[in-house]
């Protein structure tokens, strides 16, 4: 099964995550995003952040979890490559993410994203598999 793929969409950019469980599909919508702004393969997991966020509803919950990590790379440079959820339900997500700062060297840029939005946001479990569809402002 693949991790996430990449959505054709005009003026924006958005992916499809996929996992056995809602968890992965929520670190593979991360991935997915990261994977939009940089190449993953020259992320070094040299330094991790922690990050926690709520919301009152799933969906409210992703587009949160995305945004905090956007906030993460835009304010400080951060740039994730793997990512570990230490505790997660409906209302509240954990989670250790792990990467360095962005070097405009080392790594080349693709996107600027601004946030994850709400258009057209889709979270669903078919045949045992979660989907997620989220667009990004760019």
């Amino acid at each position: 099964m693949q991790s996430f793929k990449i959505l054709d969409i005009s003026g924006d950019a958005g992916i499809t995550a996929f996992g056995r469980t809602i968890e992965e599909a929520f670190i593979n919508a991360a991935t997915g995003m990261y994977s939009l702004i940089t190449d993953l393969d020259k992320i070094r997991e040299i330094k991790s952040i922690d990050i926690i966020v709520e919301n009152q509803s799933i969906e409210g919950l992703l587009v949160s979890w995305l945004n905090e990590l956007i906030f993460h790379f835009d304010t400080y440079g951060f740039i994730g490559k793997k990512i570990a959820i230490n505790e997660f339900s409906e209302n509240k997500l954990k989670a250790s993410v792990f990467g360095e700062e962005f070097d405009p060297v080392r790594h080349k840029g693709k996107l600027l994203i601004k946030a994850a939005t709400y258009h057209k946001l889709r979270i669903e479990e078919k045949n045992g598999v979660w989907e997620i569809d989220v667009i990004f402002d760019i």
